[in-house]
């Protein structure tokens, strides 16, 4: 490695830590102001509202990591530009390609951290961070056993009270069975008070209840003090995540949900765009480095004036155009996939032509 080299990455690192830690402080700040109010009228301990926030710091770095990185790049080039290191570089013989090698290879492993910390790391975080809203702040969250109603397969749909967890035991359940040929025509009812989990037989266990069977005139009618269930799909692990947040799922949580839907013939599109999101906000770093580095290069006016004026308004134009990609594939005019990795495209595309462009 050159001494170029070294010197480039140790500036491009201590500018992502700088910017990381500047966004994350002005994001939590602006966000304190706007729940101080909520806070204070819940009578929130001090030091819970230091927990708050804790938990809430992977999530603001994971938003403010493309942004931080894509400021480091241009100032750190930037810089060297305005103080004619970069032209002292390019009198060696050095093009713009290997200039930015280093730049780029760091930016790659920013990524590649990037998609684990989003995956798994941020979830886990904000599971924490949504039992502190419903806890503190009242916000509303309903409590994650109870009120569960799903669709278990294409026929077949689930209602259940409450959950309780530790005993793999659900009160209060209904199931409903439809006509496979005829999907408003109900031809099977069975409403149990509980229904317990057998881990031996691995098989659910309807407890006091009734079986209602519905054929094109009649009606039958059974009582039960136990029955075993065939033909249902969901696990005690499964009612355990119906009711999560996407944002709670890490990304093997995220696969199962989808494939769940799928069986159940329920569409999964926005799952699917937020499992295809996490990789394609992961790789944002790279695209905006890449799409922003050329425009550091040259020498301006201004110096880093300029050059955060520049990072604020690619980062602007690119949740724009996020947003908007997204608004169309939630309502189905998208693929899932194209939905989250559109705008990366377009940056990538416009930054081929950019580089190509620029003036060596």
């Amino acid at each position: 490695m050159k001494i170029i080299d070294r010197y480039l990455i140790k500036q491009f690192i201590q500018s992502i830590l700088f910017g990381l830690l500047a966004f994350t402080l002005i994001f939590v700040v602006i966000d304190l102001m706007e729940n101080l109010d909520d806070f204070i009228d819940m009578n929130v301990p001090n030091e819970v509202i230091i927990q708050y926030y804790i938990v809430f710091m992977p999530e603001i770095i994971r938003l403010m990591m493309p942004v931080a990185v894509l400021f480091a790049s241009l100032f750190t080039v930037g810089k060297m530009s305005n103080l004619n290191e970069l032209t002292a570089i390019k009198a060696a013989g050095v093009s713009l390609y290997r200039f930015m090698l280093p730049v780029i290879i760091v930016t790659l492993m920013v990524c590649a951290f990037s998609v684990y910390f989003g995956g798994y790391i941020v979830p886990k975080a904000n599971e924490q961070k949504l039992s502190f809203e419903m806890k503190y702040l009242n916000r509303g969250y309903s409590f994650a056993g109870s009120n569960i109603f799903f669709q278990d397969s294409p026929t077949k749909i689930v209602s259940i009270s409450y959950f309780d967890e530790p005993n793999l035991m659900a009160m209060r359940v209904g199931i409903q069975q439809f006509d496979p040929k005829d999907l408003t025509r109900m031809v099977n009812r069975l409403d149990a008070q509980r229904l317990k989990f057998d881990t031996l037989k691995n098989k659910w266990v309807a407890m006091n209840g009734t079986e209602r069977t519905f054929s094109e005139y009649s009606e039958t009618l059974s009582q039960f003090t136990e029955k075993e269930l065939t033909g249902v799909y969901f696990r005690p692990g499964d009612l355990s995540s119906k009711q999560m947040k996407p944002e709670e799922m890490h990304l093997g949580e995220l696969r199962e949900l989808i494939e769940n839907q799928k069986r159940a013939g329920t569409d999964p599109s926005r799952t699917e765009i937020e499992y295809h999101s996490r990789f394609a906000f992961a790789i944002t770093p790279f695209v905006v480095v890449l799409f922003g580095l050329p425009f550091s290069a040259n020498k301006r006016k201004g110096g880093l004036a300029i050059q955060v004026g520049i990072n604020i308004l690619i980062t602007f134009i690119y949740l724009v155009l996020m947003k908007i990609s997204q608004a169309f594939g939630k309502n189905g005019a998208m693929d899932p996939f194209l939905t989250a990795w559109l705008v990366n495209f377009l940056f990538f595309f416009a930054s081929v032509i950019n580089l190509a462009r620029f003036r060596q």
